[in-house]
């Protein structure tokens, strides 16, 4: 059985689309839009492609991350940070561990190109796992009306976040 993880391609587009729109399908805290946001974050200048990773196994894709660029804003500062918006694993392979892979993978590849932290609005039993802290004890907030103990931040790098605080502005296309 071989595993792969790897930048995804312009070839894959179409079967990420669907994937993405598979494993979001049946969430409860969902929008069920996704997989147009994916394509729209392609599109942006917030997109990184080292940062859109596909899981492959036995030549099919199974699982996708993507990181876009984000910035928390404070009355002085600016400052550039990582958003992980969506981790999609086809259902059928839910609970094997590939979104952790994927994870790690893309926190890896981020480190890897200099990024210093990453936010996200997620699962509040899920991401703890990987080092995500409540963005709240940093001084972050996100900007939707969420519950806090579903908005978290990791550093990247030590005390990356350490003077860090703010309000995490997302590129428009989050909001279309």
């Amino acid at each position: 059985m071989k595993i792969n993880i790897r930048k995804e391609s312009p070839d894959d587009y179409l079967s990420v689309f669907n994937l993405v729109e598979r494993a979001f399908r049946d969430e409860k805290y969902s929008d069920h839009q996704e997989h147009f946001l994916v394509e729209r974050l392609r599109a942006s200048k917030a997109f990184v492609p080292g940062l859109s990773l596909v899981y492959v196994l036995e030549k099919k894709i199974v699982g996708y991350i993507l990181l876009t660029e984000i910035n928390i804003k404070n009355s002085e500062d600016e400052i550039g940070s990582l958003a992980l918006a969506p981790v999609a694993v086809l259902p059928e392979f839910q609970g094997k561990g590939i979104g952790g892979e994927l994870i790690e993978a893309a926190h890896q590849s981020a480190r890897d190109l200099g990024y210093q932290s990453v936010v996200l609005l997620g699962h509040d039993k899920y991401y703890p796992r990987f080092g995500y802290r409540l963005a709240d004890k940093f001084g972050i907030s996100l900007p939707f009306d969420v519950p806090k103990e579903n908005c978290m931040v990791i550093e990247l790098q030590p005390n990356a976040l350490k003077h860090v605080h703010g309000d995490v502005v997302y590129p428009k296309e989050f909001y279309q």
